[in-house]
């Protein structure tokens, strides 16, 4: 990780993950150079050297912050949103505790089915 960046460890094999990090980038603007993109694929030794489990890092976004801590899940996300001005209402939004347990049902869902195709696809 570099010093005053995040470091995203995001799933180079999944189509969504790619468009999300493409959106993210060209959302950030300026910004996006505070952010490194690490692909998990085939990196199961490094990530358990960083304290992920690998099979958690297929199903939760994990961050990483600036001081070496490891975020995982919605709180990944909003860690991230928070970087990008525009985006902070959003990061906002996500942590409500109404909002919360919702978007993290359907987060699961959502990668449950994305892992569940690709294997069927393998």
């Amino acid at each position: 990780m570099q010093q005053n960046k995040v470091t995203v460890y995001y799933d180079g094999a999944c189509p969504k993950c790619i468009r999300d990090r493409q959106n993210y980038e060209k959302l950030s603007g300026g910004t996006g150079d505070r952010v490194c993109w690490f692909d998990i694929t085939g990196q199961e030794d490094r990530l358990r050297e960083l304290g992920i489990d690998p099979e958690k890092a297929l199903t939760e976004l994990h961050v990483q912050d600036e001081s070496g801590r490891i975020h995982a899940e919605l709180d990944a996300y909003i860690l991230l949103l928070r970087k990008v001005p525009a985006l902070r209402p959003l990061a906002w939004v996500i942590g409500l505790p109404v909002i919360r347990p919702l978007l993290a049902r359907l987060y699961h869902w959502q990668v449950n089915r994305r892992l569940r195709k690709r294997k069927n696809f393998l």
